[in-house]
């Protein structure tokens, strides 16, 4: 079960830890940092817990544990050795309701102790839920370089001025883009050179300015196809700074996790047969948020400009004088194929590509079948699911081998991957029989064979199965087929 994430103050309260070892005096430690009363109780003590119990920073409470220890403490931390001891200490800190952590034991916890990134007054901590304690740290390693130490202090400046910034900056959206210029501007860059007394002053100059209005604008974004780390680090910016998101309905939940929590977000999918009309809603829905001051991010699956009416967006946009940006994503075609172990040319198979929509007849009837029915090319189909029957059709009316390899990728680049392979002749077949579903990509040409062999993201391909033919039996020597008769004359 995750664990709920939880900053606890235990300034001036009491903490119980179990055990006088050197585990017990890491955990005193820790918990003296964060100004707690610690009572550390064991019949010895190591040398350290000895020098500060005589300095009076612990008190220490001498012996085997006894119940009456766990009276009016806050928290429990057992670092005995004894799991039996471990295991009476937390069942009953758990009938007096006091959270409890047994050292190197989940199962027995009731709280973690994370592994800790500190740049006081911000703490940054990160659990495994007891799972996997040294994989929290080393996350914390790779952080640590991340995290400038001039943080601290930045912290620690905004919480100084936070009352006059809120006096200042009544408006939240207002206010969080004073933040934002705060933190990325002058402030933090004459922190991070050592100058806190340049940086102070700056951060008056910024605060008594006259606040400036600022207009709405839009940002497309290009979601990529599911898999949250391939967005990008400006796309994964403009999630941070939006203040409403429309996003597309197979926008995957975990690219929107990445969103900042208190952006308004607003589904804008559209739905077969009604297209346009929702186009239209959301090109009023970008121009209403954007009109009222906010920055709205359009959120689209893939690359806004691959079959993302991306440029319909921004035409509307610019006639109404709203500024916007575009952040590319990795479309659909590109991640799906590497995931599929797919290469979309090949100096052996395929020298061109082709990006192919196919999500109804009318799309259907614009397309130049001649030219996508050429061997030697790779054809990525989107949105072609329910229109795989009059694909195969036309490719094979117009010259297209009926022996040409296809791999058709479900959820590509997600934990649900799936890949179905075949050929051209039984493509509709195929899909029906594994029940594919959207969002589903067909990459079809000679390179799509290479999916059975190259394969190396999720489950295994779904080829077609094998006919097992059996061996034709040798003829018997003539002796052998007589010699029964002879026995039964």
């Amino acid at each position: 079960m995750k664990p709920y994430p939880l900053f606890a103050d235990l300034s001036r309260r009491a903490v119980l830890v179990v055990g006088g070892g050197a585990v017990a005096e890491r955990k005193a430690a820790a918990l003296l940092a964060a100004g707690a009363q610690v009572t550390v109780g064991a019949p010895e003590l190591t040398p350290q817990l000895q020098r500060w119990a005589r300095q009076g920073r612990i008190a220490h409470r001498a012996g085997e544990f006894a119940p009456g220890w766990l009276d009016y403490v806050w928290l429990v931390v057992a670092a005995t050795g004894d799991r039996t001891l471990n295991t009476r200490v937390a069942e009953l800190a758990g009938l007096q309701r006091v959270f409890v952590n047994v050292v190197d034991d989940a199962e027995l916890s009731s709280f973690q102790v994370p592994a800790v990134i500190d740049r006081a007054p911000l703490v940054v901590a990160i659990s495994s839920g007891g799972a996997a304690p040294m994989l929290a740290r080393l996350v914390r390693e790779r952080l640590e370089s991340l995290l400038d130490h001039s943080l601290g202090p930045l912290a620690s400046l905004a919480a100084r001025l936070r009352k006059r910034i809120r006096r200042r900056h009544p408006d939240l959206a207002a206010r969080r883009r004073f933040y934002e210029q705060l933190f990325n501007g002058p402030v933090a860059a004459l922190l991070r050179s050592g100058q806190p007394a340049q940086a102070a002053e700056a951060a008056e100059l910024a605060l008594r300015a006259a606040p400036v209005a600022a207009g709405g604008s839009v940002v497309l974004v290009g979601a990529g196809p599911g898999d949250p780390g391939l967005l990008t680090l400006r796309g994964l910016r403009a999630l941070n700074e939006a203040d409403v998101i429309l996003h597309d309905r197979l926008v995957s939940a975990e690219v929107l996790e990445l969103a900042r929590r208190d952006a308004e977000r607003i589904e804008v999918g559209k739905q077969a047969g009604n297209h346009h009309a929702t186009q239209d809603e959301i090109h009023a829905l970008l121009l209403e948020h954007a009109r009222a001051g906010r920055r709205v991010v359009r959120l689209k699956g893939g690359d806004p400009f691959v079959f993302g009416r991306g440029g319909e967006e921004l035409e509307f946009l610019r006639e109404r004088g709203i500024p916007y940006e575009v952040v590319p994503g990795v479309t659909a075609a590109l991640a799906c194929a590497a995931h599929a172990g797919v290469p979309l040319t090949h100096r052996d198979h395929a020298q061109s590509v082709r990006f192919v929509t196919a999500h109804c007849r009318d799309s259907l009837d614009t397309l130049d079948w001649r030219a996508l029915a050429q061997e030697r090319q790779t054809l990525a189909v989107y949105m072609g699911v329910a229109g795989l029957d009059q694909l195969r059709e036309r490719l094979l009316a117009h010259g297209r081998a009926a022996g040409t390899p296809f791999a058709l990728v479900e959820n590509g680049t997600r934990t649900n991957q799936r890949v179905v392979t075949g050929t051209l002749a039984n493509l509709p077949e195929r899909a029906a029989a594994h029940a594919v579903r959207s969002p589903a990509l067909l990459i079809l040409g000679e390179v799509a064979a290479l999916a059975n062999d190259l394969a190396w993201f999720g489950a295994p391909p779904l080829g077609e199965p094998r006919t097992t033919v059996r061996p034709l039996r040798p003829a018997q020597p003539e002796r052998e087929t007589t010699v029964p008769q002879r026995r039964r004359a």
